[in-house]
């Protein structure tokens, strides 16, 4: 079989069908695994060019538990006390910690006993989302509404009212918070899954309970936990083949038969395609897989970024792992993003201190810059004189945060919309798949088992959706689809359900959940 992409979940899917004795090869267009997470080099050492947040450890435990492994022998990692630092212009910054105790009375300090007793009950209200909706949905391989509905409807008002259903995210948090940094703060958690505060819906709460549970941090980075799952894979037989694009996905008799190359043809007939489903639509794997998914406009997409990456001294600038500087109006920040698709002219920053967090900081440091941008990577890319000044309105932004980092000098150390879109083909660029705009997103995200036969989905862009942790459970949802086809002998049961998953497959997919901590 083969898995056409070497993203986090084609990485988890390798390894769980190699470890079921099952050969696999990868095929993967970039030189190293591990696709949106990547490492840039820098005068200090490589730097993380993608996610740098590590949450949700629980599923990569429970991965590497079902391999006969252990997360901590092949991965060191440190427990972040400070989740996240926030700067504003002309305000004292907020630290939010991972001591709930030490939130509160940080949030109390910066805005009030008022506002301490709206972060208790704001924290609560996530906690609920998040555990109403973690088995059903996230851990669930092929949800629909009526079996989330099911599954809970004992939790009754009290949930319906933690949704706020018609309400946007940055509407529930100014129902919530007087003070507009702190809707500011938390209504940056829905650019986690690359949309905007005020048009996605107020469930997106529950993504403050993911990071609020613990980040860590990744000594080597984000990249060393793509290269100890990739490790494993290879251990257990799995080929990988780098700077290798798998141009046709062939199908023959109604089913996968085999995947071109620019040079080959691989027989296969089972494939996992770990890319954006888009880029099927697109016809970028030929025409016999188009039908799969449908191609996303502009429109539809989820955010994009301009990132630098760079080394820099910062000497004693008060820096955590991560921080975030706010813009004056974030509104019109998002107004530009979605609604006029423009570089904000007022932009949020998150930087990463990547050395910071883990003992002694070196005299040079490794940085990521992150400034959102509108996904159309596919259009006309920017001219030398609009990447310099962006470039110099993103550092002087951070100059007057007296956060002293001499800008990167060469093009190199920047990734824009039109780089990620020649990355990872048919998504323009999205970081994220689709935008999370609509309440619907999470039941229209395709699952791992596609209408096509022998065909599967791995990804950020495929259920349960963006980020490191939900695209592994996309990889562990497409394994589990994968062992259950092959266990079935009746091929009425393979096909009785296009787009979904067989019994067989339902049955699978809830024994990996069931590996994973409840």
């Amino acid at each position: 079989m083969i898995v056409i992409g070497a993203g986090i979940g084609g990485l988890v899917a390798a390894l769980e069908l190699a470890h079921r004795g099952l050969p696999v090869t990868v095929l993967d267009r970039g030189p190293a695994p591990g696709g949106k997470i990547r490492a840039i080099a820098t005068p200090a050492g490589p730097v993380d060019g993608g996610p740098t947040v590590f949450t949700m450890a629980w599923v990569f435990e429970a991965l590497f538990d079902a391999v006969g492994e252990t997360l901590d022998a092949h991965v060191r990692r440190t427990r972040l006390d400070v989740l996240a630092r926030h700067h504003w212009r002309g305000s004292p910054r907020l630290d939010l910690f991972a001591d709930p105790a030490q939130s509160r009375d940080a949030v109390g300090q910066f805005a009030g006993a008022g506002e301490a007793r709206a972060f208790d009950r704001f924290c609560a209200r996530a906690a609920r989302l998040f555990q109403a909706f973690d088995a059903p949905v996230m851990r669930a391989a092929d949800p629909s509404p009526l079996g989330v509905a099911a599954a809970t409807w004992k939790r009754g008002a009290r949930l319906l009212a933690d949704m706020a259903p018609g309400r946007s995210y940055a509407g529930a948090l100014a129902g919530t918070f007087r003070d507009p940094r702190l809707r500011q703060l938390f209504g940056r958690y829905a650019t986690y899954v690359g949309g905007s505060p005020y048009l996605s819906p107020a469930i997106l709460a529950l993504i403050w309970q993911a990071e609020a549970a613990g980040v860590d941090r990744l000594e080597g980075g984000m990249t060393a936990l793509a290269g100890a799952i990739a490790d494993l894979a290879r251990r257990r037989g799995v080929r990988f083949h780098p700077n290798t694009q798998a141009t046709r996905i062939i199908v023959e008799n109604g089913a996968v038969a085999a995947v071109e190359t620019a040079d080959t043809r691989l027989p296969a007939a089972t494939v996992v395609f770990n890319g954006d489903p888009a880029a099927l639509g697109a016809g970028l794997l030929g025409a016999d897989a188009v039908a799969v998914h449908p191609p996303r406009r502009p429109r539809q997409r989820s955010l994009s970024a301009w990132v630098w990456t760079f080394a820099s001294a910062a000497r004693d600038a008060p820096l955590a792992h991560h921080n975030v500087f706010f813009s004056d109006a974030y509104g019109a920040e998002f107004n530009d993003l979605f609604r006029d698709r423009r570089l904000p002219t007022d932009p949020t920053l998150y930087v990463c201190a990547q050395d910071r967090g883990g003992g002694a900081v070196p005299g040079s440091e490794r940085f990521q810059i992150i400034m959102n941008a509108p996904a159309d990577g596919d259009g006309h890319p920017p001219t030398d004189q609009e990447i310099r000044l962006c470039q110099t309105r993103v550092f002087q932004r951070l100059g007057e945060a007296a956060l002293p980092l001499s800008a990167p000098q060469t093009e190199a150390a920047l990734t824009t919309p039109w780089d990620f879109a020649r990355m990872f083909p048919g998504s323009g660029g999205a970081l994220y798949g689709p935008h999370p705009h609509a309440i619907w997103t999470t039941f229209r995200r395709p699952p791992a088992r596609t209408a096509l036969p022998g065909l599967y989905l791995a990804g950020g862009a495929v259920h349960p959706g963006p980020g490191v942790p939900m695209a592994a459970l996309s990889g562990r949802h497409a394994a589990a689809a994968i062992i259950a086809d092959r266990a079935s002998t009746s091929p009425s049961r393979r096909t009785a359900m296009p787009g979904g998953m067989s019994t067989a497959s339902r049955t699978a997919a809830g024994a990996v959940s069931r590996s994973s901590p409840s």
